[in-house]
């Protein structure tokens, strides 16, 4: 499925072939929670980086999160957003090289829905702000980072896109 982005000024744009295009899972790290706003989570899904094409190039700023602040250590996910608008519109891991993670908040196309209490998952929720409520009866709420992938999920629940 192409998946079509971009910020709120629209000075910046991006297309994206996914498989795994429900936005599914919730990240409440304190990385996510930050740069996305919204929910006080992010929602990412899962692109072909090497389908990504990248409009307003110029406008594209990354940045590079601290994981650790103790030690300094930096978080393996470059975040690109917007410069002018501020917008999050996907990260790019190179541990993972062959995939882009587009923020589901920055999709334009119509993306497959979702059972909030059944399907979403809610990860992080040790750094869930408290303000922020996880709809009652959620089936999958993990305090640090699931035993399943965007993709395994993907196929799981029967909604792996070809």
């Amino acid at each position: 499925m192409e998946l079509q982005g971009s910020c709120h000024c629209g000075k910046t744009g991006f297309t994206v072939i996914s498989h795994t295009p429900c936005p599914f899972a919730h990240c409440f790290c304190s990385i996510c929670r930050k740069t996305d706003g919204g929910s006080g989570s992010a929602i990412n899904i899962m692109g072909d980086y090497n389908t990504l094409k990248v409009r307003g190039k110029e406008f594209i700023k990354e940045y590079r999160a601290i994981r650790d602040p103790d030690t300094g250590e930096l978080c393996g996910n470059m975040r690109y957003f917007c410069g002018e608008c501020g917008c999050h519109l996907y990260g790019y891991c190179a541990e993972y090289k062959d995939c882009v993670y587009p923020l589901a908040s920055a999709i334009d196309t119509p993306l497959p829905k979702v059972d909030p209490v059944k399907d979403s998952i809610y990860i992080m929720n040790d750094y869930r702000a408290e303000w922020v409520n996880i709809p009652a009866g959620a089936k999958h709420v993990f305090p640090q980072y699931p035993d399943i992938s965007l993709h395994d999920w993907h196929v799981n629940n029967k909604r792996l896109i070809n």
